[in-house]
């Protein structure tokens, strides 16, 4: 079991990375005007796991800010994999102790 928590815990690092590149990324290419990384790609790099990483990325570098569903929606995502996170957490406790 251990090499599975090993795994999930580094691919939450790496999500989460990609998730902060991609909010850099698409904030450089927004300010020279060239082709933009498509929002459902930022959704969905988010919602893979990497919600920490766009969402800190959307303050890090002030973009997407001004749009009301990446203001509400990255929370949400979070939040929602927190309790789904929480609730799969809580039925393997019982079963590792």
């Amino acid at each position: 079991m251990k090499e599975l928590e090993l795994f999930f815990v580094i691919y939450l690092i790496i999500i989460n990375i990609v998730g902060i590149s991609v909010m850099g990324i698409d904030k450089a290419k927004a300010i020279r005007h060239v082709w933009r990384i498509p929002e459902k790609v930022l959704f969905g790099v988010s919602l893979l796991g990497g919600s920490v990483g766009t969402w800190a990325g959307m303050y890090l570098f002030r973009h997407k800010t001004r749009h009301w569903y990446f203001v509400v929606g990255m929370p949400l995502i979070l939040a929602m994999q927190i309790m789904i996170g929480t609730f799969f957490l809580g039925k393997l406790l019982p079963s590792m102790l």
